[in-house]
């Protein structure tokens, strides 16, 4: 399972035209699920975004956590994630879990953050999604477990 985490001033995801998730001052989290991933890792990974050291404190220091600044999050599912892109041109998708695995996951994932108290948004599962985002610091980091 991999999470790409960005760090933001706000986000938002648009389906033809039409916004269905935004978040402000918290994180992007593009999540990606490979066959064999785990709801353990699924745990680990929540528990990572959401405690996460990479906000300043009054010293500018990465000392405060998205709980700590009482941050907001846009998930947002990306097979992508794991492209395998060492022969040819095209990239491989083989390792990506299937949507039939992969959709129940995402879904726990999600369920698991908002039942921090976080606010919680998304985009739509499958869909041709357009992603903006306002990258802060840039601040980006791969979780992987």
């Amino acid at each position: 399972m991999r999470v790409l985490l960005q760090r933001v001033t706000q986000a938002s995801v648009s389906i033809d035209g039409r916004e269905v998730g935004r978040c402000g001052r918290g994180f992007l989290l593009l999540f990606g699920v490979k066959n064999g991933d785990t709801e353990e890792a699924l745990e680990w990974l929540a528990e990572k975004c959401l405690n996460l050291r990479v906000f300043e404190d009054e010293e500018g220091k990465m000392n405060r956590s998205l709980l700590d600044v009482s941050g907001e999050l846009l998930v947002v599912s990306q097979f992508t994630l794991y492209a395998d892109t060492v022969r040819g041109r095209r990239p491989s998708f083989i390792e990506a879990a299937p949507p039939d695995v992969s959709k129940p996951l995402y879904e726990k994932f999600v369920a698991r953050l908002r039942a921090s108290g976080v606010p919680v948004a998304t985009g739509e599962f499958g869909a041709d999604m357009q992603v903006s985002l306002v990258n802060d610091g840039p601040v980006t980091i791969m979780l992987e477990r």
